[in-house]
């Protein structure tokens, strides 16, 4: 594997003051190109494509289904969740632990979030026929899911050609937000419902890493209601 540059803390300080903050503040989204540079992006890159050569990347599920509706309507993805520690990701381990620097720099910035955990990272692969994901909002029920972050690895893309477009719809705004899936960009937005958001149908192979940062007073908020309606469940199947 290549050897991955390193990124001060100061550089990144830099960046998550002086570009994410405010963007995330003022428009609710930001997107930083040029993150990583073409030798650990690549390295990136090469690393998702082994994972969709051999077959790891399933179906993308859906929260619900809807009778009539085919789940590829919705969204046409296939994905792979990874820590990063796994044998063959050492240069997402070093992404993760890149965009985790980032935004614990951000955390206490961001209008008192307790911004202490994430999700694992969520590698998706939009395969070139046509597959999109209809407008949808991250977390629309309060799950904790507070932060949305997206490392696109696609080098010549060219959106005309190739479509594959994330749309924001940034709530009550007049206007809509198109991010091109441009290699070594990285992506932020809210999860919640400021930023309704869809990719529009891919006509090439499109990859993608997705990590979400959690909230953690709603976090455990989420998980006590959980628990507490799969007992009020439990209770009624057993009476």
């Amino acid at each position: 594997m290549p050897i991955i540059e390193h990124v001060s803390d100061s550089d990144l300080e830099r960046l998550a003051l002086e570009r994410l903050v405010p963007s995330l503040l003022s428009h609710g989204f930001c997107y930083v190109d040029g993150l990583l540079g073409e030798l650990a992006g690549d390295a990136v890159l090469d690393q998702v494509k082994e994972m969709h050569v051999s077959g790891a990347l399933q179906d993308g599920r859906l929260a619900g289904s809807v009778p009539g509706i085919h789940r590829r309507s919705i969204r046409g993805d296939k994905i792979a969740w990874v820590s990063g520690s796994e044998s063959g990701c050492e240069a997402i381990s070093f992404l993760l632990n890149l965009i985790d620097r980032l935004i614990s720099v951000c955390a206490c910035r961001l209008g008192g979030k307790a911004i202490r955990e994430r999700s694992k990272a969520m590698v998706a692969c939009y395969p070139g026929n046509g597959a999109g994901y209809v407008k949808h909002v991250d977390n629309p029920s309060g799950d904790g899911r507070c932060i949305t972050c997206i490392y696109y690895l696609n080098k010549n893309w060219n959106a005309k050609e190739h479509g594959g477009i994330l749309r924001i719809f940034p709530e009550g705004k007049s206007y809509v937000a198109d991010i091109k899936p441009l290699f070594d960009r990285l992506l932020f937005f809210w999860s919640d419902r400021r930023n309704p958001h869809e990719v529009q149908p891919s006509y090439s192979t499109r990859y993608a890493i997705t990590v979400w940062y959690f909230d953690s007073e709603e976090r455990a908020e989420a998980k006590r209601r959980f628990r507490d309606l799969t007992a009020q469940q439990q209770g009624s199947s057993s009476s």
